[in-house]
């Protein structure tokens, strides 16, 4: 048995009621429901809150609550994996045997049901614990500068000042969209950004990380662009 596990809080600070704020014309938790939904991969999909409001948008959406997440998971500083472990633990205890999972954030408009679907077939076909969405930085990040106290720049690392881009390693970051993993792993909490992962790579005009007011513009209108 497969499940996706779709985390949503209520509590978003920077954007108040983001998981359920409108994006483009409809509920952001939406895109990830039917995503998942259309990718035919899981027995259930599943919405973990503690917000009623959020679990009646997220069935009337086609995903399952079966349970409403306890207070002591949904402060500002949990961590996903306790969240995934909740999740399992639930589905264990009411007789289910669940094989690999599925952690689909809330907040992720650009997620196609075909990576979800593609990601799962990297991960049974090798012999990995976690399949993970990524993308690669548009800079490299061995030249990346920091600004100091008194405003003035300075390299992060200084023996990279005078190497040609083309020379570095290219680098990659969680692209917050979808966590495969196997039962095992999860329940062990394995390290995810470790050996014990295969990325799933996505374009760079599918990822944008929405945190701030204006995350959120550029995300609308990078949407627009790419869907309308």
């Amino acid at each position: 048995m497969n499940i996706c596990v779709i985390p949503a809080r209520g509590g978003s600070k920077r954007i108040p009621r983001k998981n359920i704020k409108v994006f483009n014309g409809k509920r952001m938790i939406l895109y990830s429901i039917k995503a998942a939904i259309l990718s035919g991969c899981f027995d259930k999909v599943i919405v973990s809150t503690d917000d009623e409001e959020i679990a009646r948008i997220a069935k009337e959406s086609g995903a399952d609550v079966p349970f409403m997440r306890p207070s002591d998971l949904s402060g500002d500083h949990i961590a996903t994996m306790p969240v995934i472990n909740h999740a399992i633990d639930w589905f264990e205890e009411h007789g289910f045997n669940i094989d690999n999972v599925c952690c689909l954030y809330a907040t992720a408009p650009f997620v196609q049901a075909y990576d979800i679907k593609t990601a799962y077939k990297q991960l049974i076909n090798s012999d990995a614990d976690y399949c993970f969405s990524v993308t690669s930085f548009s800079f490299p990040i061995q030249r990346s500068i920091m600004l100091t106290e008194n405003n003035r720049v300075r390299m992060f690392d200084e023996k990279y000042m005078n190497t040609r881009s083309q020379d570095l390693v290219e680098a990659f970051h969680d692209a917050g969209q979808f966590y495969w993993g196997k039962t095992e792993a999860f329940k062990l909490e394995k390290p995810m950004f470790s050996e014990c992962a295969i990325p799933y790579i996505l374009p760079r005009h599918l990822v944008q990380d929405i945190d701030t007011k204006e995350d959120w513009d550029r995300a609308e209108l990078m949407y627009r662009i790419v869907f309308e």
